[in-house]
C-alpha cells in the first residue's frame, strides 16, 4: 500500500511557502510509513500551473518546487488497466447522476488500480470514487 500525494496538495505547500522536505515529512507522518507518490495525471496538473504562472519569477519559483519534488518522489503511471477502471467508474457514476471531474477521475483511479490511499485537500471530489481510501492532510 501507499499513498498517492494530489496537485492540491502540492499546491497548497507552495502556496503556504512550506519546503519540499517540509512537505515530505508532513505527508510523512501522516502516511504512517507507506510509500509517498504523485501520479502521471497529477504532475500533469503541476507542469500546467507552471506553465500559467503570471510572471517569469513564479514560473522558475514553481519549476524548482516541482524538480525538487521530483528528486524524491515516484511517479505512478497512468496506463490500460488504470483507463479501463476509470471508465468503469465514471460510466456508473454518470449512470447515477455523478459527475466527477475528469483529472480527478483519472487521479482516483490511478490510485485504486494500485492500491494506494490519496492525500488531498479536495475533498468533495474524490469522495465520489467508490472505494477510493481519502486521507487529509
Amino acid at each position: 500500500m501507499g499513498l498517492i500525494m494530489d496537485s492540491s496538495i502540492v499546491i497548497a505547500a507552495e502556496r503556504q511557502r512550506e519546503t519540499v522536505p517540509q512537505l515530505l515529512r508532513r505527508i510523512a507522518s501522516t502516511a504512517g510509513g507507506q510509500q509517498i507518490a504523485l501520479s502521471a495525471v497529477g504532475l500533469t496538473e503541476l507542469v500546467h500551473a507552471t506553465y500559467r504562472a503570471s510572471n517569469p519569477a513564479h514560473r522558475q519559483n514553481h519549476e524548482r518546487f516541482i524538480a525538487d519534488l521530483l528528486t524524491d518522489m515516484e511517479v505512478v503511471p497512468y496506463a490500460r488497466a488504470t483507463a479501463l477502471l476509470a471508465g468503469r467508474i465514471d460510466g456508473g457514476q454518470r449512470a447515477q447522476g455523478v459527475t466527477i471531474t475528469f483529472a480527478d477521475l483519472l487521479i482516483g483511479a490511478t490510485a485504486l488500480e494500485h492500491g494506494y490511499a490519496l492525500a488531498t485537500v479536495n475533498l468533495r471530489h474524490f469522495q465520489m470514487i467508490p472505494g477510493l481510501q481519502i486521507i487529509p492532510p
